[in-house]
């Protein structure tokens, strides 16, 4: 008798169709949620920034003298007033110093600095955290226990060192040049830690293998450092000499504190003259000008520093 299998039914397979598209509703009720979450940030934007960025160009063309409702219209004559003031000049000039002179400093010192600490030796995370604690304190209070070390008296900290030494104080913050080099230095000091543990992190995501395979092409150290870790910091590089720029633009604090802009205006910023003539001195018209032309003038160097990012990034990229 002959055995007969016959292969089981197969069921027949679902049409596939194509996927449903999401209701337009629902997409739409998605949309208008993520705004709202979105109304509080332009709220604070409108409030904080928009309106006085608007208040101060329009004041910049009055005599407004910001307690008094009432002021006339003076065209350009507050912005011909910030050009021929030598204060205001003074004060433009050692805030670009400034500025370019922590930025350039800075990081010729924090690269070199990340490197030495992104190697073994002993201490290494005691001195990775006393370099990154430095930069901690608020530069309001770092500038006040620098001023007692600069003091050009007598009794301050480096002229008592100087004095059992044998030799005459220093009127460190009293000389217009020794001035300006104790605030650039002080800046540096109290940035260098921070900006070079910056650069470490990005060190640290840097393989080892490249350094390996580096090694046994016969490339020395110096030949390492431009080909590996340079284009690998880049990234690093553009923000923190962004950082930089901005933070040494708008400086105000740590030259208040140690010297309050002198002797004369040779440590005086922008920001302090804004704040001097719009609040001490009532004139809300000049220095709403000059709060416009800072503001132009901060535009414009960060464009160009991002445009000199983007070369140097296509550079070693």
């Amino acid at each position: 008798m002959a055995l007969t299998l016959e292969a089981p039914p197969v069921a027949p397979r679902p049409a596939t169709g194509r996927p449903r598209p999401a209701s337009r509703g629902r997409t739409t009720g998605d949309g208008f949620a993520a705004n709202i979450f979105l109304l509080p940030i332009v709220a604070i934007f409108l409030l904080l920034v928009a309106v006085p960025t608007a208040q101060s160009v329009f004041y910049s063309f009055t005599d407004s003298k910001g307690f008094s409702p009432s002021y006339e219209w003076v065209g350009l004559r507050n912005y011909a007033a910030v050009f021929s003031d030598p204060s205001l000049l003074a004060g433009l000039g050692f805030t670009l110093l400034f500025a370019g002179a922590t930025t350039v400093i800075i990081t010729a010192l924090a690269i070199p600095l990340a490197v030495a600490l992104n190697k073994r030796f002993f201490g290494r995370t005691f001195a990775r955290s006393l370099f990154f604690f430095v930069g901690v304190p608020a530069l309001a209070i770092v500038g006040l226990i620098w001023q007692y070390i600069f003091s050009p008296l007598g009794s301050g900290a480096v002229n008592v060192v100087l004095g059992n030494l044998g030799l005459d104080p220093v009127p460190w913050l009293a000389d217009s040049t020794l001035a300006r080099f104790c605030v650039i230095f002080v800046a540096v000091w109290a940035a260098v830690g921070w900006h070079a543990t910056l650069y470490l992190a990005y060190l640290q995501a840097i393989p080892g293998d490249l350094y390996e395979q580096a090694q046994i092409d016969g490339a020395n150290g110096r030949q390492q450092f431009w080909a590996i870790t340079m284009p690998e910091l880049v990234p690093a590089l553009v923000v923190s000499t962004f950082l930089l720029v901005t933070s040494g633009l708008k400086v105000y604090d740590l030259p208040f504190t140690m010297t309050k802009g002198g002797p004369g205006y040779s440590t005086n910023t922008i920001t302090q003259q804004i704040m001097t003539r719009g609040l001490s001195q009532f004139d809300v018209g000049v220095g709403s000008a000059l709060a416009v032309l800072f503001t132009v003038a901060c535009l414009a160097v960060v464009l160009v520093q991002m445009s000199a990012a983007s070369a140097l990034s296509r550079r070693f990229s």
